[in-house]
């Protein structure tokens, strides 16, 4: 089961209680007038609010207009997207980390970076208090290099010879091999999969945070993966 979730840093100090009563019950509707006249209202929710001691968890829900070709014309179609988000505090740092796809796939529409955005308003009336978070490219290689025996996949980019815009290097003890050293010499590690042996899992990550999870593991435990493991890479 692929599960892919985006970490990003609340920014803005805030208590628990504070985040927590500005999103328990927040609402918000728009109407849309669709092209045959007729009126729609589409509704941004957070759902399903919980908190247990300092984790806050929910579900930010948004309504999507959708157009499909149905016998040479277009029909517009309501649905309803959801994504999982959950607030964490690790050390004396606060963590919203949000399970929804990074980049448009398939029509998945409601992405890691809308719900942060989204959310960053609802709590502090302004974007840009949730930010994107990264690794640096060095962790990436100490994190390989560390166990290269674990490692399936690397990703290289910022590329420095001419027309090459990625690297990619697949396969057993990676670090031990002539191109895993040439392509550190061209290029900055942006993605690995790797497998975390304490946990019998293999992840992938990138340096903004992207974390996809290629094993099987409920989502909850993921998270915890993710909260444990590799926010302490987050510079």
């Amino acid at each position: 089961m692929v599960i892919p979730i985006k970490a990003f840093e609340i920014k803005e100090d805030a208590d628990d209680k504070f985040m927590y009563d500005q999103l328990n019950g927040y609402r918000l509707e728009e109407t849309l007038e669709l092209s045959d006249g007729q009126n729609l209202t589409l509704l941004t929710e957070v759902l399903d609010l919980e908190q247990e001691e300092r984790v806050i968890r929910g579900v930010f829900s948004k309504d999507i207009m959708r157009e499909r070709l149905y016998r040479r014309r277009l029909i517009e179609n309501p649905t309803t997207e959801e994504a999982l988000f959950w607030i964490i505090p690790s050390q004396d740092r606060r963590f919203l980390i949000v399970s929804a796809p990074s980049v448009a796939r398939g029509v998945k529409k409601l992405l890691s970076n809308h719900v942060a955005n989204s959310l960053s308003d609802i709590l502090f009336g302004t974007i840009g208090a949730i930010v994107e978070v990264r690794i640096p490219s060095e962790t990436l290689v100490t994190l390989h290099e560390s166990n290269p025996q674990a490692t399936n996949l690397i990703w290289f980019d910022d590329v420095d010879i001419p027309g090459v815009n990625k690297l990619c290097l697949a396969g057993e003890s990676l670090s031990d091999t002539n191109l895993y050293k040439d392509y550190l010499n061209h290029g900055k590690i942006w993605y690995v999969v790797f497998g975390i042996k304490k946990r019998g899992v293999t992840v992938g990550v990138t340096r903004s945070c992207v974390v996809t999870l290629f094993s099987k593991l409920t989502v909850e435990e993921f998270v915890q993966c993710v909260t444990e493991d590799l926010l302490t890479l987050v510079e």
